[in-house]
C-alpha cells in the first residue's frame, strides 16, 4: 500500500463537503497496513451548521471525535447498514480509522464483527480485555490534541499497534476474509454468491459464516453495497449515465433493480441523486 486511495466512493456530494472541512487520508504504520485501509482526518470551523452524508463501506471504523461543546471521546462504528448523516457545527476535529473489510477482527478477536454491525460503541466496550481500554477517553484526547497532523498520525499508530494481539488462526481467517471482500469489490464478473463461493472452494454457508465473523455483513450485502457505490460514483461524475447499460454492467437483471437498490440506500432515485 503506497498511499491511501483517492476516490470518494461513499461520500455524498464530496466536492461540497471538501469546501466546508479539511479532509485528508493518511497511511498507518507498517504493522497496521494489512488491516487498515487508511486514517481519515477532518477539521472544521463553520459559521453555520452543515450536514454530511455517507453511504458506508462494508467495514468497521474507529472514530475519535472532539466538538466545541464536549470533551474528546472515541467510538467503534460497526458496518453501517443505512445512509449515515452527521451534523457539524462550530469547530471540531475527527481522527478516524477505516479498517479493511475483514480487517478489524485481529484487534478485537474475542467477538464476531456482527456484534458491532450498525452500532456505535465506546472504545472501552469493544476493547474491554485490552490493557489500553481504561485509557479510552484519554487515548482520544491524546490523538486529537496535537495541531501537528504528523503527531496525530503517530498517536493513532501508538494507540492501535498494541491492540494487534490475535492468535495466528484469527489472523489467517482475517486474511482470507479481506482477500475475498476485495475480490468482490474489484471483480465485476462476480454476480452471484453461490458461484463465487464455488470458485473459491467454499460452500455458501462457510462463506457466510466467514463474513459474519470477520466482515460483519453477508457476502451478498457486500456485493450489493459495492454496486450501489459504483452507481452513485457514476451518477456524480456523469450527467448522461446510460442506466440500462450500467445496470447490466453491474450484474443487475434490469434497470429497475438498480434503481430500487440506489433509492433504498440514499432515499432518492439515481437520476435525482445525480441532479
Amino acid at each position: 500500500m503506497a498511499a491511501p486511495r483517492r476516490d470518494t466512493r461513499g461520500i455524498v456530494d464530496a466536492p461540497e463537503l471538501f469546501t466546508r472541512v479539511r479532509f485528508r487520508r493518511r497511511t498507518p504504520a507498517v504493522p497496521l497496513r494489512p488491516y487498515v485501509e487508511h486514517y481519515w482526518l477532518i477539521d472544521w470551523d463553520l459559521s453555520e451548521p452543515y450536514a454530511t452524508h455517507v453511504v458506508p463501506h462494508p467495514c468497521v471504523n474507529l472514530v475519535l471525535q472532539r466538538y466545541a461543546d464536549r470533551p474528546a471521546f472515541g467510538e467503534v462504528a460497526g458496518v453501517g447498514l443505512e445512509l449515515f448523516s452527521q451534523k457539524l457545527v462550530g469547530r471540531g476535529r475527527v481522527c478516524g480509522v477505516q479498517f479493511r473489510p475483514g480487517g478489524f477482527r485481529p484487534l478485537a478477536p474475542e467477538r464476531p464483527v456482527t456484534d458491532w454491525t450498525d452500532r456505535r460503541l465506546p472504545l472501552a466496550t469493544v476493547f474491554g480485555g485490552a490493557d489500553v481500554a481504561p485509557a479510552g477517553s484519554g487515548a482520544a484526547a491524546a490523538v486529537l490534541a496535537p495541531d501537528d497532523e504528523d503527531a496525530r498520525v503517530a498517536a493513532l499508530d501508538a494507540f492501535l499497534t498494541p491492540l494487534l494481539r490475535a492468535e495466528p488462526r484469527i489472523l489467517a481467517q482475517a486474511d482470507l476474509a479481506m482477500g475475498l471482500a476485495d475480490r468482490i469489490r474489484t471483480d465485476r464478473t462476480i454476480r452471484r454468491v453461490a458461484d463465487f463461493a464455488r470458485a473459491e472452494g467454499l460452500s455458501v454457508r462457510a462463506l457466510q459464516r466467514l463474513f459474519a465473523g470477520y466482515v460483519g455483513v453477508s457476502p451478498k450485502w457486500v456485493l450489493l453495497r459495492y454496486r450501489v457505490h459504483e452507481a452513485l460514483e457514476r451518477a456524480a461524475s456523469d450527467a448522461e449515465v446510460d442506466w440500462p447499460a450500467l445496470a447490466a454492467e453491474l450484474g443487475y437483471s434490469d434497470q429497475a433493480h438498480l434503481i430500487r437498490d440506489v433509492t433504498a440506500t440514499v432515499g432518492v432515485p439515481p437520476t435525482v441523486y445525480a441532479r
